[in-house]
């Protein structure tokens, strides 16, 4: 299993419905990318104000290295 994590930095004037439509559609690629094990997404919910902007993320896992090397040139993925 191969996981990738990604932490995101909105721009400040996108509302919430916006990030969270993004967000929906990271999850989306489960059923779209073949090889996509999980999709998990979420806030940052520090207390330390560490994130320097980078407020959201979201981990993929996938069954090996290929099935992610598949991803990152996807159609899908490049939306």
């Amino acid at each position: 299993m191969i996981r990738h994590i990604v932490l995101v930095k909105f721009k400040a004037e996108l509302d919430s419905a916006s990030i969270e439509a993004a967000l929906n559609a990271v999850v989306a690629l489960k059923d779209k990318i073949e090889g996509i094990i999980a999709v998990s997404v979420g806030d940052n919910n520090s207390p330390e104000n560490l994130e320097k902007g980078f407020r959201h993320g979201f981990v993929v896992d996938f069954v090996d290295s290929a099935a992610r090397d598949a991803y990152l040139p996807h159609p899908e993925h490049a939306k």
